[in-house]
């Protein structure tokens, strides 16, 4: 993922709510939202060229969203996929705070990142940048982009305002939550992070919703999951310039 708002513990039916996009070269061959059957019982998008996931659940209703950190200057030779950070979880039987902590010791082996595993009872939030750090997750509304939690990029501002403008009307239409992972609008150039990576690119990566015919928004995820650990995760997928290339909803729990 490259942009994510999630609320935790905050809205008085689902004990996640999960917005964001994930920005990527459209030439990396991906599957769509599915049931794994290997490893069994995850509902996920897939990256076809290392294995693993951006963002997925489970049929017990855990989550786990990966993003990278933007710093060009970090290479980290032979680092395994960070898809593969997620897809571990997912295919474990381990709760989110244990396996946070053991990730801590492999943390450095890969390059920067930024994840979030969630389970019944907790949200854990783990990076390796600058150094490795775990931080339990009090109930709220965070953000993610590719800087570090609740770092305030406009697009993740904007994100986690509206999630919480959508949890406030209390309804249950999704559609806010679409537009604001649609949302085209740059930040201001004043605003702009600075991540090493040019002033001109700082501002294309800038919305929530990228549209070009290389590189851009691949794909938008919203995913809802009660105390019961049932819910649902859907999917909107897109190619270059943004068209629109399908959408797919899975129910999650037991059973489903």
């Amino acid at each position: 993922m490259c942009l994510v708002a999630l609320a935790w513990n905050v809205h008085p039916r689902w004990r996640l709510v999960l917005a964001g996009n994930r920005d990527e070269f459209h030439a990396r061959p991906t599957a769509g939202l599915a049931l794994w059957s290997e490893p069994a019982d995850i509902l996920a998008g897939r990256d076809l060229q290392s294995g693993g996931t951006w963002v997925g659940t489970d049929r017990q209703g855990r989550v786990a969203t990966v993003t990278n950190v933007r710093d060009p200057a970090i290479v980290v030779p032979g680092a395994p996929s960070r898809g593969q950070l997620a897809t571990g979880f997912l295919a474990s039987p381990d709760g989110a705070d244990h396996r946070s902590a053991g990730l801590l010791v492999a943390a450095e082996s890969f390059a920067p990142f930024n994840l979030v595993l969630a389970d019944a009872t907790t949200c854990e939030y783990l990076s390796n940048y600058p150094t490795p750090r775990r931080i339990p997750l009090a109930a709220g509304i965070h953000g993610l982009s590719n800087g570090d939690l609740d770092e305030p990029w406009p697009k993740t501002v904007a994100l986690k305002a509206r999630l919480a403008a959508w949890i406030a009307a209390g309804d249950d239409d999704i559609d806010p939550l679409w537009k604001a992972l649609a949302d085209e609008t740059p930040a201001p150039d004043d605003r702009l992070p600075d991540t090493g990576v040019g002033f001109e690119l700082e501002r294309r990566l800038s919305p929530a919703f990228i549209r070009d015919s290389r590189y851009g928004t691949r794909a938008s995820t919203l995913i809802a999951i009660d105390h019961t650990g049932r819910g649902w995760i859907s999917e909107r997928r897109f190619g270059p310039e943004g068209v629109f290339e399908g959408e797919t909803t899975l129910r999650i729990g037991t059973g489903a």
